[in-house]
Formats: C-alpha cells, structure tokens, sequence
C-alpha cells in the first residue's frame, strides 16, 4: 500500500543521512518504570578472532537495525476458568506479586475469547505506552525478541505486526498468542519484550532512534486518530484521511538541560 507522503525536507538533509525516528510515551504515569527503547548489540563478546561473528559485518548490519523494548514487569500468571466455564487469568505470584491484584488488570488482559483466532489458544496483551513517530514514511515492524534467550521459553508466540509509524503513530503493546496454555507465563521486569525494526524508502540508510517532545501539535494528532480501532474494523483504510490532517513536522528532539 502507497501513500504520497511528501514532508518537505532539504536534498541534504535527512533523506542523506539517517533515517530519524522518535520515541515516547503515550501516558507518563509510572513513566520511571519504562525503560527507553535500546539498540540491539550483542558485540560485547568475544572480538579477538578477525573471524569471530561479533566482528562479521552481517551481523553487526543485522543487530543495528533492530531496537528492542524491556518488559517493565515482573508477571507470572496462569489460564484457568471459572466455574462458569469463562476464560480467566490467574495471578500465580499471590501475595508475592510486586504489581497489586487490582493493578494487574490494568495493565495485562485476556482478550474476549470470541477474538481470539484459534478457540484453544487464548490471547493477552500487555498494555505499554511506548510509541514511535517519524517525519519520512518509516513503517516499523514489531516481532518477538529472537536473539534473547530464554533458558524456559514462554508457551506461544507474539502478535506481530508493520504500519507507518509517519503516519499511524500508536503505543505497541505486546499481545501474546498462548499455544499452551496449560503452562505459565512468566515475564521479568528488564528483559527484551520485543524488537522494533524501522524501515524508510531506502534500505541502505541507517535508522537512529532519539526520545521525541510531546509537543502541543503531536499531542493533537494523537487526540485526532486515537481510539478508532474500537469504531473502524480496517484502519489501514484511515490512512488517507490521517495524512490529509497531519501537520508537516510531529517529531521534535527532545532536548536534555
């Protein structure tokens, strides 16, 4: 799907050089808890060997072009139901959970089970405020953290998904797909959640990720395509109407005193 996105920017500008693309978050309650995005690199090993693999260009390519996001949880739930026979989610720390009962359900739900795609594989998301914007088309792709390893990996697999953070900026939660769900999940707080890999017109260009301000003209547009997904089933077909009302400059650098 194309879209004649022109943002006006100098010939020697960013489309020479990196492509940039902000970060923030959408909500900043609890905001300490959210670490900011980081750039994978696993080239703090062995580099001794000219042939070793943490100096092979391959994989130092591959590795700059994924950003992951930590889990800021620490959460170990099961599946269960109820004596209704209704799809719940159990809290299997107790007491020993450092998120509260009554806070766990606003950040970890059980998707409607008539939503879920396949009727023995129930469906969660994470809710997370983490949202990337950019002033070029730059569509980002979210998949599962596939260079973390897991000594005990979690019973299924994420929700990915790609859309035009330029145009179609929104938080990305982590929604998880439970193919066993006789086994528990277990998430700690710190480790990678899952990569985001940006992607501009031209392949060849590198991408630096840099913590946007929440400016008055970001904050609009938000307010402007926030939420439809409750009201439109397809809203990739919004795309036009969202470009039509963008202003030509949402992401602004965040300055540091």
């Amino acid at each position: 799907m194309d879209f004649n996105i022109s943002y006006e920017r100098p010939e020697d500008g960013p489309a020479s050089g990196p492509i940039t693309v902000g970060w923030f978050l959408a909500s900043d309650k609890g905001a300490v808890m959210y670490d900011p995005p980081e750039r994978v690199s696993l080239r703090q090993t062995n580099k001794s060997h000219a042939k070793s693999a943490s100096r092979c260009p391959g994989v130092i390519q591959l590795e700059s072009r994924y950003f992951q996001v930590k889990c800021p949880f620490d959460i170990h739930i099961g599946f269960s139901r109820d004596d209704k026979g209704k799809a719940v989610l159990v809290n299997r720390a107790g007491t020993a959970s450092p998120i509260r009962a009554n806070k766990l359900g606003e950040v970890l739900t059980l998707v409607n089970e008539a939503e879920w795609r396949y009727p023995d594989r129930p469906t969660i998301q994470l809710h997370l405020p983490h949202t990337f914007i950019a002033d070029e088309m730059v569509y980002v792709t979210q998949l599962s953290a596939f260079m973390h390893y897991r000594p005990d990996p979690l019973p299924g697999t994420i929700f990915g998904g790609r859309f035009p953070v330029s145009l179609w900026p929104r938080p990305l939660m982590w929604a998880f797909e439970w193919h066993e769900p006789q086994k528990d999940i277990i998430l700690k707080r710190g480790e990678p959640l899952f990569y985001a890999q940006f992607e501009g017109m031209d392949p060849s260009r590198p991408v630096q990720v840099v913590e946007a301000e929440k400016t008055a003209e970001l904050t609009a547009y938000l307010e402007k395509i926030s939420g439809v997904v409750n009201y439109v089933s397809q809203t990739f077909s919004l795309f036009k109407a969202a470009e039509a009302i963008r202003p030509k400059t949402l992401l602004t650098p965040k300055t540091r005193d």
